[in-house]
């Protein structure tokens, strides 16, 4: 036990500091999410204190910020004005389906946990990786231009005269000092001081700009100050337990469910390769299970990893799971205490924070490798960026997979050889070269000539794996389409497994498969009693 708090307290420090900047950057997030999601402001800072806390604490990535999101609020905007509508405006039904729905989001995420699904994350490939964390920081570049508008006569419209002077200044000064504090010194936290110098020039100094009381009241909301989450009794009274609710919530919480293990598995590979260390997938999908379950019965929209908040994190020195436990009792706090003081604290300075987390989530690196990798890997790299950028995460991420795979497939259709040799009693051989799976198959079948070959055939597979049920359809309709010729066919070294596959398919194959054969890859080694002289002595 001594050994543990020992290991969580070795950076705690930087992980106390790094957890107070990520707490202050996460509140206009929460707060704008829920504002998205169509809920009260409260119900998105639950949700990033709730998740934030659990996940921190049980999650298999020490370091990764969990809360609200985006990707999440976008998919809730139709959940809760449908819940809506299903009755009286003053019942507020669709905050109860939300929470109904990020109860059953967390069940399946639980699910996808014990059944260790979360190992599936290693099949991204890194050009898939690299265009999702272009997009990303597009993405988070883009959200913080909302930032430049003010209301004016009702409207947001964007910022003129000397208030976008005032706000652009305030973003630069903020991002000087996160830029220049670490060549001076890197014992301090450079977001945590940027953000408290902007604030006091801006308080002190009596200027008049945007800050998160103002950006909280002019969506609508009332303000921080709330009390504890309270357990909702009312989703039992509100939401009908039975098939009609169950048809309803269940796509949403799918796509929840899926978009949030994305989002949280890509973020985690991330902050793997920037701390150079390995965290555990299949944990974190339990953490965000349970997380999103216990948010849901206790009035919070549910969430996942957040990306940008993560990497304030890890740049700031947060390493351990004290940052994310830290960042969520500060948020806390922020909540039942010091409400007022949060709110004079001017968006631009986190909107300064959030630029540099841009400039240090792009992979500048991707222009110049652009000309030195495949054609296949840039479209992906694009492709990916582009959708996380017009549609989501979610979809860019598995639209780079399935392009990726379809490139793979297509490659190694391409690799499928056939060697051709008579031997001295007129039998055909043709060995096989290559993967034989669905996409091979054609090219595969173009290699016989069922009619003109001579009465034996015989096709040696010591070269060639066969992958799918497609390739055992193929070598099936091979083997009849000869024998209906009335020529003598045998199929030779076929593993083990495809053995038994084809004789599952038709016993027919005992008679067509030839067993007692070497396999002369291994002949070596299974008969060294064979090679009886010095190995010198042999030509190479």
């Amino acid at each position: 036990m001594t050994a543990f708090f020992r290991k969580q307290t070795a950076n705690a420090k930087n992980d106390i500091l790094s957890g107070i900047t990520v707490a202050l950057a996460l509140v206009p997030e929460a707060v704008a999410f829920a504002f998205v999601a169509g809920v009260d402001p409260l119900v998105g800072l639950y949700a990033a204190f709730m998740i934030g806390l659990i996940t921190s604490i049980f999650g298999g990535r020490p370091g990764m910020i969990s809360g609200a999101t985006g990707a999440l609020a976008v998919v809730m905007v139709s959940l809760v004005a449908e819940g809506n509508g299903m009755g009286e405006a003053s019942e507020n039904l669709g905050l109860y389906y939300l929470f109904a729905t990020v109860i059953l989001m967390g069940i399946i995420q639980m699910l996808a946990g014990v059944f260790k699904l979360g190992k599936f994350v290693r099949l991204i490939p890194h050009p898939v990786m690299m265009g999702f964390v272009n997009g990303l920081a597009i993405v988070i570049f883009l959200s913080q231009l909302g930032m430049f508008k003010e209301i004016v006569g009702g409207e947001k419209v964007w910022m003129q005269g000397a208030a976008l002077y005032i706000m652009i200044g305030l973003v630069l000064l903020t991002m000087a000092i996160m830029f220049g504090l670490p060549k001076l010194t890197k014992k301090l936290p450079e977001a945590l001081i940027a953000i408290l110098v902007v604030s006091a020039i801006a308080i002190f100094g009596n200027i008049d700009v945007a800050t998160v009381g103002s950006f909280i009241r002019d969506g609508g909301g009332a303000g921080l100050k709330g009390g504890l989450p309270s357990f909702q009794w009312d989703i039992f009274s509100k939401v009908p337990l039975n098939l009609e609710t169950l048809k309803f919530i269940f796509p949403y919480a799918l796509i929840l469910a899926a978009i949030g293990l994305i989002e949280s598995l890509m973020t985690l590979n991330l902050v793997d390769e920037l701390t150079e260390t390995r965290g555990n997938s299949n944990r974190e999908c339990l953490a965000q299970g349970g997380a999103n379950i216990v948010t849901g019965f206790f009035g919070g929209m549910g969430g996942c990893a957040m990306i940008g908040q993560s990497l304030i994190n890890i740049k700031g020195g947060g390493r351990g799971r004290l940052s994310g436990i830290v960042a969520a009792l500060t948020l806390l706090a922020f909540i039942l205490f010091a409400s007022g003081l949060i709110e004079q604290v001017p968006i631009a300075a986190l909107v300064g924070v959030m630029f540099m987390v841009v400039i240090g989530t792009f992979a500048w690196s991707s222009f110049r490798i652009l000309n030195k990798i495949p054609k296949s890997d840039v479209i992906v790299l694009v492709a990916v960026s582009a959708l996380t950028v017009i549609f989501d995460l979610a979809i860019a991420v598995i639209a780079g997979v399935i392009i990726s795979a379809l490139v793979f497939s297509w490659e190694n259709a391409k690799r499928i050889r056939a060697r051709k040799r008579m031997r001295e009693d007129g039998t055909k051989v043709y060995e096989i070269w290559g993967p034989l799976f669905f996409g091979s198959i054609q090219a595969f079948n173009d290699k016989f000539d069922a009619k003109n070959d001579p009465e034996k055939v015989e096709i040696d597979f010591v070269e060639s794996r066969i992958s799918d049920h497609s390739a055992l359809e193929a070598i099936f309709n091979l083997v009849e389409k000869y024998e209906a010729d009335g020529k003598s066919i045998k199929l030779k070294h076929l593993s083990e497994d495809c053995k038994v596959l084809l004789y599952k398919a038709n016993p027919k194959f005992r008679e067509v498969i030839v067993e007692a054969i070497d396999d002369p890859r291994y002949h070596l080694a299974e008969n060294p009693e064979k090679f009886t002289k010095p190995l010198s002595e042999y030509k190479l």
